[in-house]
């Protein structure tokens, strides 16, 4: 595992040991920024079930400014960390050991607006369209926010939820992606296909 692009381009990371966790595989990670970027200029990053963090060290690599993750199991969230501070980018990244939905509220509170995020819940416990209910919920999405949501490819997931309309779908083996847009406005969405 690695990072694919921009100024950290070809740095290991560190996988988190055992079965727990099913890190984003470099050919997906390289396909989804190739959906969404592949750079970018500045951005808030969240990204929610962080695993290794592999996705938002990605995005802050390819010009995002700041990310935040989330990660509850206790091996994986020192894992980022470690992969955090291995490529130091500690003073653009915050880390938190604390359950998905209750991150949330905890940055509701903050009143933090993101233009990327990155959902890869376990398979098992997809909450996909509840997380992107309470992002929404809680004001946490910037205008033109982009939702990147990684499930089993078998789960179909909502053409629109809420004001999160899917623009982009692909599948890559037993993995999906789904990739929504955040707008508010009565704009027209183009769907890229």
């Amino acid at each position: 595992m690695r990072v694919i692009a921009g100024e950290h381009r070809g740095r290991p990371l560190n996988a988190v040991p055992g079965k727990g966790t099913r890190p984003t595989t470099d050919k997906v990670k390289e396909s989804i920024f190739n959906m969404i970027g592949p750079f970018f200029e500045g951005g808030v990053v969240l990204d929610l079930y962080a695993g290794t963090g592999s996705l938002g060290i990605e995005a802050l690599s390819r010009g995002a400014e700041k990310a935040v993750f989330v990660e509850m199991d206790a091996k994986a969230f020192s894992v980022v960390k470690q992969n955090v501070a291995a490529l130091r980018l500690d003073e653009r990244a915050e880390i938190y050991k604390i359950e998905a939905s209750r991150a949330l509220k905890v940055l509701g509170k903050r009143a933090l607006q993101f233009d990327f995020v990155f959902l890869d819940p376990p398979y098992a416990k997809q909450k996909v369209k509840e997380n992107m209910e309470d992002l929404q919920k809680l004001g946490l999405l910037a205008e033109g926010a982009i939702i990147v949501a990684e499930h089993d490819a078998a789960t179909e997931l909502p053409q629109l939820v809420g004001h999160c309309r899917s623009v982009r779908q692909a599948q890559y083996g037993d993995t999906g992606v789904t990739i929504y847009r955040y707008e508010t406005a009565d704009s027209d969405l183009e769907t890229e296909s």
